[in-house]
């Protein structure tokens, strides 16, 4: 009488299998970016880099245009969004393009101060 052997199973496919997937969701997973709609050409600086922790409130300023989160809005509904945040300690991201005129910048800093947003970090490039 032949003694069957018992059944096994190959383990070197699916451990291939197991890779191929990995690498395939690796690839094709998003990885999240900043939220900036602006394309800005930021003023150049020797300070130091701020780490931020929580989440971001960012403010983008451009000759025409004004972004808040990553999202384009006029200066009545920037003032409506930040009228909402209620934790006036966090931080403030402001990203301003070297070429806007100084008086827009006052009226936006104007809207921060009378909303109690004092808490402010302007971007700049690493200047070299």
């Amino acid at each position: 009488m032949k003694r069957r052997e018992p059944l096994t199973l190959e383990m070197t496919p699916l451990i291939d299998v197991v890779f191929i997937l990995i690498i395939f969701f690796i690839v094709t997973s998003i990885f999240k970016k900043e939220e900036l709609a602006l394309i800005l050409n930021l003023p150049a600086s020797d300070a130091q880099k701020l780490d931020i922790e929580e989440e971001q409130i960012t403010i983008e300023l451009s000759e025409e245009q004004i972004a808040f989160r990553g999202e384009e809005v006029t200066l009545e509904l920037l003032e409506d969004a930040l009228k909402k945040i209620t934790d006036k300690t966090r931080t403030i991201i402001v990203r301003i393009d070297e070429e806007v005129i100084y008086k827009r910048i006052v009226l936006v800093l104007d809207i921060l101060q009378k909303n109690g947003l004092h808490n402010l970090a302007l971007v700049t490039i690493k200047d070299e």
